[in-house]
């Protein structure tokens, strides 16, 4: 078996063989991997723009809201809690802020607020604390005090503390 190997001719054969192999292979295995791999990719992206679509109609002030604040301003408290409350049809009597001056410490600049929501369900302020978090990256909320309305259902008055890092 060994004189095989070493034959010359073995391998004048074997090499034009496999040569000719390939294209069979990529024909009949690769290319119909290929196909339904390209196949799938379209209707996933499909889905994901039907479902993007989907999302735009039942929550269209999204965009809105983003458009609103894609311009770079200085932060205030004011104007933050001003738009999330609207966009979370908050009416401004059920709302109130303080916020403190800018503290420097360790050479990190700071500055805290409370937001006190009154008579405000639960769903709506949900919307409020995730809206207003993930639009500001640097606000965080420290404490959070929830006090349930007695004898009605889904009323609450909040205490928000927040503390916002320049």
């Amino acid at each position: 078996m060994k004189d095989v190997f070493r034959n010359p001719i073995f391998y004048y054969i074997l090499a034009p063989a496999l040569v000719a192999l390939w294209p069979l292979l990529v024909w009949a295995v690769y290319l119909p991997r290929a196909n339904s791999s390209c196949e799938r990719a379209k209707k996933d992206y499909q889905k994901g723009q039907e479902i993007m679509l989907e999302i735009l109609n039942l929550d269209s002030e999204r965009l809105a809201f983003a458009d609103a604040n894609s311009a770079a301003s200085e932060f205030s408290y004011a104007t933050v809690v001003d738009r999330v409350a609207t966009l979370c049809k908050i009416p401004s009597a059920n709302y109130k802020l303080s916020s403190g001056i800018i503290i420097t410490t360790d050479g990190q600049k700071s500055q805290s607020a409370k937001v006190v929501l009154k008579d405000v369900d639960i769903l709506k302020f949900a919307k409020f604390l995730s809206t207003i978090q993930v639009r500001w990256t640097k606000l965080q909320c420290t404490q959070l005090k929830l006090t349930k309305k007695k004898g009605l259902p889904d009323l609450w008055d909040m205490d928000i503390d927040f503390k916002y890092y320049y």
